[in-house]
């Protein structure tokens, strides 16, 4: 894994960990994460400090992973999904100034190996996603998915017949 900083106009890069054939497109904003080997992220991703990639991940393009997401192994993000980790966001605190780290409560998104993520989701706070489970595109996930699941939706909710080894009704 090597350590990578770079700025030019078509890469932001700071202070990331990146493995070996991870392919980055152009426009990326990628900072203080973990990238894992034979990756692929998109053109217009940004990645936020301390998210975890496994290898053999692909990033569709426009994505956004913000602090606290974990993504394992063999995963799918398609186009323009977007992480969430603050279930109660504001741009100012009771006293009417900034928030700063430390007023706020983030909440990890953890994505387990092999799961597929469809385009334009999103993904609420504290949310765990299955082992090889799909997410519909256009869902918004409030809740974990388990293993061999495939959910779709706003909210998200499972399909009947849709877990791995269950019949077709």
């Amino acid at each position: 894994m090597e350590d990578v900083t770079r700025q030019t106009p078509l890469q932001q890069i700071k202070n990331c960990k990146i493995g070996q054939k991870t392919k980055l497109h152009h426009y990326i904003n990628l900072y203080d994460c973990i990238i894992g080997e034979n990756c692929t992220v998109g053109s217009f991703v940004e990645i936020q400090n301390g998210v975890t990639v496994g290898k053999n991940v692909k990033i569709s393009s426009h994505s956004f992973l913000c602090e606290g997401v974990v993504i394992e192994e063999n995963v799918f993000i398609g186009h323009h999904v977007v992480f969430t980790n603050d279930r109660y966001p504001r741009a100012t605190n009771e006293h009417g100034t900034k928030k700063v780290a430390g007023e706020w409560a983030l909440e990890k998104i953890i994505v387990r190996k092999g799961a597929s993520i469809g385009s334009n989701s999103t993904i609420l706070p504290g949310v765990i996603i299955g082992e090889n489970a799909m997410i519909g595109a256009g869902s918004v996930v409030t809740k974990n998915v388990p293993a061999n699941t495939t959910v779709a939706g706003v909210p998200a909710d499972a399909l009947p017949g849709k877990r791995k080894g269950e019949k077709s009704r």
